[in-house]
């Protein structure tokens, strides 16, 4: 009798992209490195993650002004603070999980309290690895959104990492942006998309549906898009890589622009604080009355796994978000 097959749960850097999708491998890394060729105040700083969030590139291209931290994270948080201090840019380096559970208070008292002009750049946002709670930061911008000082960019791709690092290299004051790294796929050239901070920019118009996203879920988004035009439903997508200051009159224009067209927001992150309930307050707020559904997380510890079958089971995958809205429209 032959033995089961073993299913592999995927690797911790597993990549989002799909087999034959176009990627740019290390896009942070190399726009990092490319960044600091021309402004000597740039250094890199990460906990033993250089390789894991591509930093190393940066080591490759500038060792001396490289630091390698350890596995400490607040004393990484504080140690970029006092660079800062002395007039370097610190762009910091670690998994998400360990940015905004653990060194939390040492990001918000030493960096963000006294507006330092600090970047922490972290990989394995929301559900990008298999390797289950401890490492899924599926509540890092509901941690981060209320923060004062704190600017939150999300990334769909990696031209907008490239455009989104330079653009933040001339940007002073803390930021955080959550990593796609490794072979990261490559979109938004597709439709003459330019990173500007604080920003939402409306890829493509539709009639029936308007989904507003952010990250990796303005890819599936756009898929989602393509996918429901074979059921003569017209999708609008519009794309919000700043979570925080949140684009409000973008968004409102967006979502008030077609009476009763569906808004749907789509996240990699939990519906709990995130993008979905910015979007919802800025329209309650703002007298936009629309139908309203949200694309994200649930508000659970998700399992271990292999990404795609996660990505199924907890509704961010392209054919989920498909399934849903074709039913809410139906509904």
């Amino acid at each position: 009798m032959n033995a089961p097959v073993r299913l592999k749960t995927s690797a911790m850097i597993a990549s989002i992209a799909a087999e034959g999708q176009r990627t740019i491998s290390a896009p942070f890394g190399h726009a990092l490195a490319k960044a600091a060729e021309s402004r000597p105040r740039i250094v890199g700083m990460t906990a033993d993650l250089g390789k894991y969030t591509d930093l190393h590139i940066f080591q490759a291209a500038h060792p001396d002004r490289f630091y390698q931290m350890g596995m400490a994270e607040q004393l990484l948080m504080m140690s970029a603070a006092g660079m800062a201090r002395e007039g370097f840019q610190p762009w910091v380096t670690t998994y998400a999980v360990f940015a905004a559970r653990r060194a939390y208070d040492f990001l918000c008292l030493a960096i963000a309290e006294e507006d330092l002009d600090v970047k922490v750049v972290c990989a394995l946002p929301g559900l990008t690895t298999g390797y289950g709670p401890s490492h899924q930061a599926t509540e890092d911008l509901a941690i981060f959104r209320g923060m004062p000082n704190l600017t939150i960019i999300d990334p769909c791709d990696a031209i907008e990492i490239e455009q989104a690092t330079t653009a933040l290299a001339d940007h002073r004051g803390p930021v955080y942006m959550r990593l796609l790294r490794g072979k990261v796929p490559a979109v938004l050239d597709e439709y003459d998309y330019k990173f500007e901070l604080g920003k939402a920019k409306l890829l493509r118009d539709g009639n029936d549906v308007l989904i507003v996203s952010s990250g990796l879920m303005t890819m599936r988004a756009l898929e989602t898009a393509d996918a429901l035009r074979a059921d003569k439903v017209d999708v609008a997508v519009l794309h919000v890589p700043t979570i925080k200051p949140l684009d409000e009159a973008t968004i409102l224009v967006a979502a008030g622009a077609k009476p009763g067209r569906l808004v749907v927001v789509a996240e990699n992150h939990s519906v709990i604080g995130g993008l979905g309930e910015a979007v919802a307050g800025a329209m309650m707020r703002g007298g936009v009355h629309a139908p309203f559904r949200q694309v994200g997380l649930p508000d659970a510890f998700l399992d271990a796994g292999a990404l795609p079958t996660l990505h199924d089971r907890y509704g961010i995958s392209t054919k989920a978000m498909t399934d849903n809205i074709k039913a809410w429209l139906a509904a």
